[in-house]
């Protein structure tokens, strides 16, 4: 693995500049010291474990890899190394290169950690996406205390995780991993022993033994109880320490800012989840696994209060000899009957918590945590009477003198109470349209409603759907004769009001539309609540505890979004749902699809527009919008830096809240150990408040005029991507065979089908595969096809026009961001290995007019971008992942020469199980390498 003489001092273009700096390397010298370490343990550890052979193999893999670098040998003799490769010797190669990505990942968060720990020492201002920036942006804007009051009622971010194909690391890895990043972090610290006087470098050669020899991945399918525990298990690794610090940090900081305000009274960070409430699509999600999701995610909240109690009770040992007890305290202690405490009013006080805590899990959960205690105690009817208890614990502290000890374990206690209450995360459920209409017209007809329901015009349909929601009437009993389809649908949401009741309504709060087109479609929906009992709007009190939520994908339904909504708040009844709701209205946005539906820049301009069009009709009409964005971690899902990406949304579009989907391999980056959470969350607080609060488009008065710019660029994009994607010949072909796309669905990733039906239609394959293909064969399509021919082309009519795009891109952050998350796509790209991948193709002619074409617009495009940003480095602007892609990427080179070459193998009918574990490996490996692959 990495040598000393590997130091990043060569050429590479277009990053090369960045590093080749005197200060550039100096700055990063340590990191790359970190990475030798790493490298050579694990090297080591492959030479120990695997022997000279496979070692040599590795080692020369590595040497040939930085020559293609240099441009000293040709790509394609590096190929040939692998031509034939046993496929015994294939996969340690592989796994070392896994490992080693995996192991740059922990120097580069460290990296990150030492590089801010200089500027915080250095005495230089907070930096932006920091909270501590953003207070002094809101400091200086002078803002008054109605109005931030205002913009924040009902604020919340929630980042929302989502099952993904390429997170399929074992739990062992995920432990490992961790502990290998905390050992560094002691390292970084000055410290050659662990606090147990351990040597450091042995601690770290035993987990990178320990990270070898366990297996990367499972050999059966992973299935949804699995992706279920995956998602749960950020928790433990940090949302329980992370989230009541932050919510307790962020509000403090504004109260003390404009007191009185009642700021935040509710957490403003509160996580939510898909993972078994997703079925759109994804025939594995039943009504079990909607039981098994809001169960365990309440199993996990309950363990770990009863883990925080035990310690408590630990703690709060004062005697009633020593202390005084406040009133309130004393009676709370009296309902605890033990002698032996009998002087000990907080552990007795704790223990009737703890004990009547213990009687709720018993009533609600399926299965008990550890740390029971049974007094034969009253269960909590809510979160809200537990949270009562714990606060007569802290008034009675804070009363006496002993506030020190309130703001310790107690306080992150009742904080984590106030934002995980007995459900611990929102589980949203998501289903598509067409399903609904199915189900529905199936009920209306058994009901003797409508026999034939999807023969009705939408003017119809609405009516009907109105009328029958305007009564309490059920349209089934018990022993309807249903289709088995209509018959599960209905027992999932039947499950879904199940953990409303039991856990409380924010168990389940949204039910999401996808490829919603009509006030009908958002009906649909309703009859299916009204029909499991989360919907009663026929009195004067409505019942409306999950909230409907349209989400528009496709570019047409982005365009007619705002519509859509505006016809279904003039319906009286579906305003009366909103109103029950506080007169919000979530609508989500697929980045997605609207990508794969018209190309990378068409939809993002399709986005903002969408997003300035529910803005004006929020505005309206009189609700609250809340916009949920459904970004991937790829640029091409909407992914790019958090920060950048919420400031380059329209005014109006944030409004104090920020729901967006985390997922796969962008969850472990994120939130994987508590303080890149806390990093990461703090970033995208700072980013929703100076939204919120600030004007941050900055176009003004000359908005209308760079609106119309985008329009004409939108267009003349979808119409090249287009061209491509969807008219030239052979072009799924082509994707079908350069890709692993068909891989994906054929081996064990992920529980969810590659495409919603089975068709080999582009529209109908699901956008996580379609990025992830392009990604791994290092096109990185979705991210940039089309964008260069429009500004060629609009450019030519008038050479003046550069400037206006200069201009856009000084002034705008939306358009900034664009280009900027467009540059680090081209980065990451390698057209190169996309050539190697082509020749996977077996039609010569289709796989030169299709990759031509690609490569072709690939140098346009990158050529645009360099006249437009004035920038020769695609990178100027993200020094950090210029490092990364220069540090890291020769390490990626085996990996897809291998992929390639196990690709050939397997589609040529080699049924060798190792041909096709090998395949996973290697598409685990280049997602842990690109970070946000899909």
């Amino acid at each position: 693995m990495p040598h000393a003489s590997d130091s990043p001092d060569t050429t590479l273009e277009p990053i090369g500049a960045v590093l080749r700096t005197q200060v550039g390397r100096e700055a990063t010298e340590p990191m790359r010291e970190d990475i030798r370490l790493l490298g050579t343990i694990l090297g080591d550890t492959v030479r120990e474990q695997n022997g000279d052979e496979v070692f040599d193999l590795v080692e020369r893999a590595r040497v040939e890899a930085f020559r293609v670098r240099r441009s000293e040998i040709d790509r394609a003799d590096m190929a040939k190394m692998f031509d034939g490769v046993d496929v015994h010797r294939a996969i340690p190669v592989i796994r070392a290169f896994t490992h080693f990505a995996l192991l740059a990942n922990v120097a580069e968060d460290i990296h990150r950690e030492r590089r801010r720990r200089i500027h915080e020492a250095a005495g230089k201002p907070p930096q932006d996406s920091r909270l501590a920036a953003t207070y002094l942006k809101l400091d200086k804007a002078g803002l008054d205390a109605d109005t931030v009051a205002d913009a924040l009622a009902g604020a919340l971010v929630s980042p929302v995780i989502t099952a993904h194909p390429t997170e399929t690391r074992r739990r062992t890895v995920f432990d490992t991993q961790h502990r290998i990043t905390e050992l560094m972090r002691l390292r970084l610290r000055g410290h050659d022993t662990t606090p147990d006087g351990r040597d450091v470098e042995q601690e770290l050669r035993r987990n990178i033994l320990t990270l070898w020899q366990t297996a990367l991945i499972r050999l059966s399918r992973l299935k949804i109880q699995d992706e279920i525990e995956t998602g749960l298990r950020y928790y433990e690794a940090a949302f329980f320490e992370v989230i009541p610090q932050v919510n307790a940090e962020v509000r403090a900081a504004l109260q003390d800012r404009w007191p009185g305000a009642g700021l935040l009274e509710e957490p403003i960070v509160r996580p939510g989840s898909w993972i078994g409430g997703d079925r759109d699509g994804n025939p594995n999600v039943t009504a079990d696994v909607v039981r098994l999701a809001t169960g365990s995610a309440a199993y996990t909240a309950f363990a770990h209060y009863f883990a925080e109690f035990a310690a408590l009770e630990q703690e709060l040992s004062m005697s009633a000899r020593l202390v005084h007890i406040t009133d309130d305290l004393a009676a709370l202690a009296d309902s605890c009957h033990e002698p032996a405490r009998a002087d000990e009013p907080y552990r007795r006080a704790l223990r009737v918590a703890h004990a009547r805590l213990t009687a709720t899990a018993a009533q609600i959960l399926d299965r008990q945590p550890e740390h029971e205690l049974d007094l034969g105690m009253e269960p909590y009817p809510s979160p809200g009477e537990l949270l009562d208890d714990l606060d007569v614990i802290d008034e009675s502290l804070r009363a006496h003198g002993s506030a020190v000890l309130a703001d310790d374990r107690l306080a992150r206690l009742r904080e984590a109470v106030r934002v995980f209450g007995f459900h611990l995360s929102g589980l949203d459920m998501r289903q598509n349209s067409d399903v609904h209409e199915e189900v529905v017209a199936e009920m209306l007809a058994w009901a003797g409603v409508h026999p034939d329901y999807t023969s009705l015009s939408e003017d119809e349909r609405v009516e009907i759907l109105a009328a029958e929601l305007s009564t309490r009437r059920p349209l089934i009993g018990v022993d309807a004769e249903l289709s088995e389809l209509a018959r599960k649908e209905l027992d999932i949401v039947s499950a879904a009001a199940r953990a409303v009741h039991v856990f409380g309504p924010q168990a389940v709060p949204n039910y999401i539309i996808s490829m919603c087109q009509s006030v009908s479609d958002m009906l649909e929906a309703a009859i299916m609540l009204k029909e499991a009992g989360l919907l009663d709007v026929s009195s004067e009190h409505p019942y409306a505890p999950v909230g409907i939520v349209p989400l528009f994908e496709t570019i047409d339904d982005l365009q007619r979004g705002s519509s859509i909504l505006e016809a279904a708040l003039d319906l009286p009844l579906y305003r009366r749902m909103v109103s029950a709701r506080g007169d919000s209205q979530e609508v989500m946005l697929g980045y997605s699809d609207s990508n794969k539906d018209g190309g990378y820049l068409a939809a993002n301009w399709a986005l903002y527009r969408a997003e300035l069009d529910l803005v004006e009709s929020s505005r309206k009409t009189g609700i609250r919008l809340r916009l949920f964005h459904g970004r991937g971690g790829t640029v091409g899902r909407g992914g790019g830096p958090s920060y950048d990406a919420i400031l380059a949304q329209p005014p109006g579009a944030v409004q104090g809240s920020l729901r967006i989907t985390e997922q796969g391999e962008v969850i472990a980056a994120k939130y994987a150990e508590p303080r890149i959470a806390h990093r990461n969350l703090e970033t995208l607080l700072a980013a929703t408040l100076e939204a919120t609060l600030l004007d941050v488009e900055g176009l003004g008065d000359e908005a209308e005029p760079a609106y119309a710019v985008l329009d004409d660029l939108a267009a003349r994009a979808q119409r090249a991507y287009g061209e491509l994607v969807h008219e030239t010949p052979g072009f799924v072909e082509y994707f079908k065979a350069s890709t692993p796309v068909s891989e994906i669905g054929a081996l064990n990733i992920g529980s969810r089908p590659t495409s919603r039906k089975p068709t080999t239609s582009i529209s109908d394959l699901r956008a996580i595969p379609w990025v992830l293909a392009w990604s791994q064969s290092r096109v990185m399509l979705p991210g940039w096809y089309g964008t260069g021919t429009a500004f060629e082309d609009w450019i030519s009519e008038d050479e003046s026009r550069l400037e206006v795009l200069q201009d856009l891109y000084r002034r705008w952050p939306f358009f900034s961001t664009v280009l900027s998350n467009m540059a680090q796509v081209l980065a990451k790209s390698d057209l190169g290995l996309a050539a190697h991948y082509s020749e996977l193709v077996e039609d010569e002619d289709l796989r030169r007019r299709v990759f031509d074409k690609i490569a072709d617009e690939h140098t346009r495009t990158i050529r645009m971008y360099k006249l437009i940003t004035g920038q020769d480095d695609l990178l100027a602007d993200n020094p950090s992942l210029a490092r990364s892609v220069f540090n890291r990427f020769p390490y990626l080179e085996p990996l897809n020469h291998l992929q390639v070459e196990l690709l050939r193998r397997y589609r040529s009918g080699d049924e060798d199980e190792l041909v096709q574990r090998g395949i996973l490996l290697t598409m685990s490996g280049l997602a842990t390498a690109l970070r946000n692959s899909g």
